[in-house]
């Protein structure tokens, strides 16, 4: 077994990746790429090459190279499916990845690099009305989230049921964006409870950016 996972310390994306890997136990080697150095080192014709989006993270697998977060996650859930990151059940398996798609594809794409680059470069926004920008996309997917936790988490330690789910990888990885960009989270009194026990927890430590070898 050999897996090596391209990443960025504050990528949103590679984070949830990371949760998955050290959630299952699994070791990997860690390959950077600065996303703002050299003009974007995941924009680099060598890394085109490994993921012709150009995105972080990627992960490959014995010579094997899958993209997107999320497909990352349930491939990794496939191939080394203990513990497992989604139910059993197919209502448990769809409530899971309704939540985590809630966040990978409604909010996290509309605060991520590349668009906070586009509203500055080509719209000419301030850093203030990017970070209003954020807020208010973030806090409209959390006030979701927050109703999706009260249906679904067993004893308001995890997104769904009693043990950790793909829903959850993604959650935290948001949590952290939110705190950056300065959210008020305490119209969220669930999820963020989730997401403290979550950040606790040693797979979630490890996992966190400041932890990675890139970090600055």
């Amino acid at each position: 077994m050999a897996l090596r996972l391209y990443t960025y310390w504050r990528s949103s994306a590679a984070y949830r990746v990371r949760i998955a890997l050290a959630v299952k136990g699994l070791p990997y080697e860690s390959v950077p790429r600065h996303l703002l150095r050299d003009g974007g080192q995941h924009r680099q014709a060598d890394y085109l090459a490994t993921n012709p989006q150009g995105l972080i993270p990627a992960l490959e697998h014995d010579g094997h190279v899958v993209t997107q977060s999320l497909a990352i996650c349930e491939y990794l859930d496939e191939v080394f499916p203990q513990p497992p990151l989604l139910p059993a059940d197919p209502r448990g398996r769809a409530a899971v990845r309704a939540m985590a798609l809630a966040i990978a594809c409604d909010i996290h794409p509309l605060n991520n690099l590349s668009v906070q680059q586009y509203l500055r470069t080509e719209l000419g926004q301030r850093d203030d009305g990017v970070t209003r920008w954020a807020q208010h996309w973030i806090a409209r997917g959390f006030a979701a989230l927050e109703q999706l936790l009260a249906r679904h988490s067993a004893d308001g330690r995890y997104c769904y049921g009693d043990t950790v789910t793909l829903a959850d990888a993604c959650l935290v990885p948001q949590v952290y964006n939110a705190r950056r960009v300065q959210l008020d989270l305490g119209a969220y009194p669930r999820l963020t409870a989730v997401a403290r026990h979550l950040e606790a927890l040693p797979a979630f430590a490890a996992a966190r950016p400041e932890a990675q070898p890139d970090a600055e």
